[in-house]
């Protein structure tokens, strides 16, 4: 491509270069590297909300030296999107050449999103969950239900998958489709509980809300067992999230700003960030029977390290279309 051209990526052209999972873990663990070692540049997001209810549209810019990969993601969650028709997170990503600045690529951000998203549960869990986790409970069969499963299944000897919704045919459905998907047995379950209790790893993939409904109580989680809080604390009643041994994160400053601003309002003390666990500064699991958890906030650096490999094979495959500056 010329200097002065960029490569626009649609939503369809992005899922077209089939990034695999494993590939996106690898990518996010160099970033965290980076990021754990004081190297990437990760300034708190500013966001605005429209309506003044739980919705949010977020300006997300990352810098990561090792992978040359400069940008900004801007994208938004509207929680009543469903009931339109519409997806509940949309948006844009701008890639940048870290050498002179000028954009090389805009592309969809739903499709990175939703993947590295699950990646970072996925590594997340590798520092935090048994190794030989088998159970899984998901709450929240929507995109992050499925990108979550897809993430640790990579990493995690997975056999079954306790699949809850707030509403039943979805979970049915979800259970249909990923237990043909992944050959792992995936049980719709009638309530929350069934979904955590008795499970190796769970997830919260709901809406993010500012005021949590607090479903899952003291007492649900096994010992032993990790829980990825995608949703922030939604689902969570803070005497359920004090048992944690570990309580992480992916940014702290980040988690501390949500806090301010009225997310998080009862929960643990923060053990570590991701970026600590992978650069190995602060320790994962210790013991056998410690209940982990981390709330991944998702970070721009999830999104910059998979963008310049979604734009390098977009370019090798012939996949997008060159406009001008």
């Amino acid at each position: 491509m010329k200097k002065n051209e960029l490569l626009y990526l649609s939503q369809a052209d992005v899922a077209a270069v089939n990034l695999p999972m494993s590939e996106i873990i690898k990518a996010l663990e160099i970033a965290f590297k980076d990021k754990g070692e004081g190297k990437a540049e990760v300034p708190p997001k500013p966001g605005i909300h429209p309506g003044g209810r739980d919705d949010f549209i977020h300006a997300m810019p990352a810098y990561i030296p090792s992978m040359k990969s400069a940008g900004i993601k801007w994208v938004s969650g509207f929680v009543e999107n469903q009931k339109r028709g519409l997806p509940y997170i949309t948006g844009l990503l701008i890639l940048n050449d870290s050498e002179t600045g000028l954009p090389i690529s805009v592309m969809d951000c739903v499709w990175i999103t939703a993947m590295r998203t699950g990646g970072a549960t996925a590594l997340s869990a590798r520092y935090l969950a048994r190794p030989e986790s088998a159970t899984l409970g998901i709450l929240g069969c929507g995109v992050q239900g499925r990108t979550n499963l897809e993430a640790l299944k990579e990493l995690f000897p997975l056999k079954r998958v306790m699949a809850y919704d707030i509403i039943p045919e979805i979970a049915k459905r979800y259970a249909s489709e990923m237990s043909v998907r992944f050959g792992i047995e995936v049980v719709p379950v009638a309530t929350p509980r069934e979904a955590v209790k008795g499970c190796d790893m769970i997830v919260t993939a709901g809406p993010i809300l500012k005021k949590p409904h607090r479903t899952i109580q003291a007492g649900w989680m096994d010992e032993g067992a990790f829980a990825s809080l995608v949703d922030f604390d939604s689902y969570w009643d803070p005497a359920a999230m004090h048992e944690s041994s570990k309580f992480c994160t992916d940014d702290t400053a980040q988690l501390l700003h949500y806090k301010d601003v009225g997310y998080f309002r009862d929960i643990p003390p923060i053990h570590a960030d991701l970026g600590e666990l992978v650069a190995g500064r602060k320790p994962g699991r210790a013991k056998a029977r410690e209940r982990t958890m981390t709330a991944n906030l998702g970070l721009a650096i999830d999104d910059m390290a998979v963008a310049p490999i979604i734009y390098k094979r977009a370019l090798e495959m012939g996949i997008g279309r060159t406009l001008p500056l």
